[in-house]
């Protein structure tokens, strides 16, 4: 799991230091954040003292109401050795007895001008993007018509190859070799490269190009969300592969699963373009159209009509 320390945020959402400098080396361990309400009434039985805290127009407007004894005390109280950082939003005059009460503590008090719902929304899109759970998994991941697909398959089989001639045919590299991947929602994996080898591709044969140099910065992207894996292996005489395309394989990837196609390879494929209309038949399933299930309708109303010479006119099992 990455580390996030409060001095993340600043750096990334250009927030203001009002107070408690000593203490922007904190981490942030969840990326759950608190809104101290009810903590400003004196109920700290279960305050979330490890978490982020938030300090809005509501609990502002309370926390005024308070005589100074209880700010004092409010104060203090939320500033505790483990909490990461207090936020102040809408650029709100921050109070004076909070001011204290983190400088003494070393609690980082930030402030943003926008309001709290959006800065809520983008600090937890933010620590769920670091926590998420993580792995690389060794193949090529191209945008094909905005779909990501992984292309696995064992070394030497061609997938470095076969994302050159896609990005020739105008798709987007986003990683080769290896693919860093994050479980961002329960059923969102984002794909991306290792910043070492990022906008590279290695031929064999050839070495290491680089593809934004080559073809222009319209062919990479830095990240994608993987919706379809494809599995490039060494064609097997003996092995019968999916002809009608009604079976449907998953790779699982953490706690994810992705619709996976196995391809065969063999001289003469022309694996590029089949990838490619593997994409765009993917994309039709999703709006509903499905050519493999209308062939097995036509192909069984023709049967229960009692058609003649139905072998012979759908070879499903010859060549």
């Amino acid at each position: 799991m990455a580390k996030v320390r409060t001095q993340d945020l600043t750096n990334q959402f250009h927030m203001e230091l009002i107070a408690g400098k000593d203490g922007l080396h904190r981490e942030i361990f969840m990326s759950e954040i608190s809104r101290p309400g009810i903590e400003l009434t004196g109920y700290f039985k279960y305050y979330p003292k490890d978490r982020l805290q938030l300090l809005g127009k509501t609990e502002l407007s309370y926390y005024y109401d308070l005589s100074p004894d209880q700010r004092k005390n409010r104060a203090e109280r939320l500033c505790t050795d483990i909490t990461p950082g207090i936020v102040i939003t809408r650029d709100m005059d921050v109070p004076e007895e909070l001011i204290e009460s983190c400088n003494a503590s070393g609690v980082p008090l930030l402030r943003s001008p926008y309001k709290t719902t959006r800065v809520i929304s983008r600090l937890t899109n933010f620590l769920e993007a670091k926590f998420a759970p993580f792995t690389a998994v060794h193949g090529v991941l191209v945008d094909i018509y905005g779909i990501g697909v992984l292309i696995t398959g064992q070394s030497g089989v061609g997938k470095s190859e076969t994302a050159l001639e896609l990005v020739k045919r105008g798709h987007r590299l986003v990683a080769d070799d290896s693919v860093e991947i994050r479980q961002e929602d329960y059923d969102r994996l984002i794909g991306s490269s290792p910043p070492l080898i990022e906008h590279l591709l290695e031929i064999r044969g050839l070495g290491i190009i680089n593809v934004m140099t080559l073809f222009g910065a319209g062919s990479v992207r830095s990240h994608k969300r993987i919706a379809l894996t494809i599995n490039l292996e060494t064609w097997d005489q003996k092995k019968q592969y999916d002809r009608l395309g009604l079976e449907e394989e998953v790779m699982k990837i953490i706690d994810v699963n992705i619709p996976k196609i196995t391809l065969p390879v063999r001289p003469g494929r022309n694996l590029a373009v089949i990838i490619e209309v593997a994409a765009m038949n993917f994309r039709l399933k999703r709006m509903g159209v499905n050519a493999a299930e209308e062939f097995s309708r036509r192909l069984t109303t023709m049967i229960k009509s009692g058609e003649p010479d139905l072998e012979s006119e759908f070879d499903v099992d010859g060549d």
